[in-house]
């Protein structure tokens, strides 16, 4: 863990906000596993790096749509790139694959010590309906969730972050009491530190190359707190609070 010495203990929150889709949902495995499945019928070999590589160039262009339903829009992409068929059936295939995503093998325990110290939030780009599934994946651990379609907009727009802050104060707390916590340096952590957020990284692709399915920042952040895995942080939770 690296901390810097003036940064306000994890005792010192009252709200944790979290990132969903890629630091407790593994979406990169739910894309390159059904592309995997999808190949192996076709008789094609595929890359799961070079296929991530695509996902992301296509999922950020100008046109591209609401997550998880832009996974359709995205086979096409890389159909057309590793000569796989462009069928509906495979479009949608990549869609539910990835609303059926699986929550990182440490992220159901980890929430759930989280919970016992703070109040529980999701900020996800993900649709209503995909966050629906995640959070039951997660074992409802959230005392709040917040996606697209509640925001009408994605992180890293500032605008996504007030509209948590605005409903944190309306409860009567306060963004300074917010630890927020992700593995996207684009998405989360540069922008968090911009509008005066402490925050957590969680490196999901510690000892891999490049930034896998998500956008590779202008810049670096120095986070707050940096850890390899969430239970990481769980357990410095518990050890600071002394549990």
């Amino acid at each position: 863990m690296a901390v810097e010495t003036d940064v306000k203990p994890l005792t010192g929150f009252d709200y944790m906000t979290f990132d969903v889709v890629g630091t407790l949902i593994d979406f990169e495995a739910a894309i390159t596993d059904a592309l995997t499945m999808i190949a192996e019928a076709e008789g094609v070999d595929l890359d799961a790096e070079a296929v991530l590589a695509v996902y992301r160039d296509a999922r950020y262009e100008a046109n591209a749509g609401l997550f998880p339903d832009d996974l359709g829009r995205c086979y096409a992409r890389i159909a057309a790139i590793f000569g796989l068929p462009d069928t509906s059936e495979y479009r949608q295939a990549m869609i539910d694959a990835v609303g059926e995503a699986k929550p990182f093998a440490d992220s159901v325990e980890a929430l759930k010590r989280l919970g016992r110290h703070y109040k529980l939030i999701a900020m996800t780009n993900a649709q209503r309906w995909a966050f629906e599934k995640y959070e039951a994946k997660l074992g409802h651990p959230f005392w709040a969730g917040f996606t697209t379609d509640d925001t009408g907009t994605e992180k890293p727009d500032p605008a996504y972050f007030h509209h948590v802050f605005a409903v944190v104060e309306q409860t009567g707390g306060s963004k300074d009491r917010i630890l927020h916590t992700a593995q996207s340096q684009h998405h989360d952590i540069g922008i968090s530190r911009k509008l005066g957020m402490t925050n957590v990284w969680i490196q999901r692709r510690h000892g891999q190359a490049g930034y896998g399915g998500t956008i590779e920042p202008k810049e670096y952040t120095e986070p707050d707190y940096h850890f390899h895995a969430l239970i990481e942080l769980a357990e410095a939770t518990d050890k600071a609070f002394d549990v």
